[in-house]
């Protein structure tokens, strides 16, 4: 159990029936290099998951392709028999290569075979949220949804998903999944540099749907970054501290998933998340992006 107490920042967020805490655990980390492979060093990062519950997260991100299949192994060995608090989201809709490359996977097939490999790795004979993976490494990319959407409600209809989402999609894209069944989250590149969904998170949150952030320092330019760290420096905070306890700020429908494969890391995360930002701290920070 954890020795020092951390109160974990933003309060709690419902999926669907499904409560989490607002600050989440992505897992993605906990696999080896480039995400492929078993971690260099494995009892460490049983550690970190051990503690993410420990302080009491219940959100944890993860996904058969990493590793492949090492992260979910590595979930289930750590915390399975899960606590009922405990909530995992996964995404399907891509897999790895031999070059270590995410090559889309949306075919019914693949997306049958994805679900019930999540199963398997889990130890669940039900997946509480599960995220349709779209667009490609470089980002969104525009199309329909429609088929590969389809057949995991079909999936959710046998039981095997309790929830679902969207991941790496277009506004149109989102509309088109809620045209189809509902979803509780979209997980798309969203930052303090990178606010192209500004307008669907205001969306999401009237709905009362998640958006959750991935790469919440990805893709700064160097002016971008000096100016971030200017005001950390100010705050005498960290980067990471100040960007996440900005998206807490940003709207209360955001989820946080930073991932880490150190427990000293994940309690500074968690920490740095609940800096207070005054409405000066926020103003200044919002033109990093504009």
């Amino acid at each position: 159990m954890s020795t020092l107490s951390i109160s974990l920042p933003g309060g709690t967020w419902a999926l669907g029936d499904l409560t989490v805490t607002r600050f989440g655990y992505g897992a993605m980390q906990l696999a080896g290099p480039w995400v492929m492979g078993p971690p260099a060093d494995r009892d460490g990062a049983l550690a970190v998951l051990r503690e993410a519950a420990d302080l009491g997260i219940t959100h944890i991100d993860t996904s058969g392709a990493y590793g492949p299949h090492i992260t979910n192994q590595l979930i289930r060995e750590a915390l399975h028999p899960y606590s009922g608090s405990l909530r995992i989201v996964t995404k399907v809709g891509a897999v790895r290569d031999q070059e270590g490359g995410w090559p889309p996977a949306r075919r019914p097939e693949d997306l049958r075979r994805a679900v019930h490999e999540n199963l398997r790795d889990l130890g669940l004979e039900t997946l509480d949220v599960v995220n349709l993976r779209l667009g490609d490494a470089q980002g969104p990319r525009s199309g329909s949804l429609a088929e590969a959407f389809e057949t995991l409600v079909e999936l959710q209809r046998q039981g095997l998903i309790r929830h679902l989402g969207v991941s790496n999609a277009t506004a149109e894209q989102v509309a088109e999944a809620r045209s189809i069944a509902p979803i509780v989250c979209v997980q798309n590149m969203y930052n303090l540099a990178h606010r192209q969904d500004d307008e669907l998170i205001d969306e999401l949150a009237e709905q009362g749907i998640a958006y959750v952030p991935f790469f919440p320092l990805g893709g700064f330019t160097p002016l971008q970054s000096s100016a971030l760290t200017a005001v950390a420096s100010r705050l005498e905070a960290t980067p990471m501290s100040v960007a996440l306890a900005w998206l807490l700020r940003r709207s209360p429908n955001i989820l946080l998933i930073p991932g880490t494969s150190s427990v000293a890391h994940l309690r500074e995360n968690v920490a740095g998340a609940g800096l207070p930002l005054s409405d000066e701290d926020l103003a200044e920070l919002d033109e990093i992006g504009r």
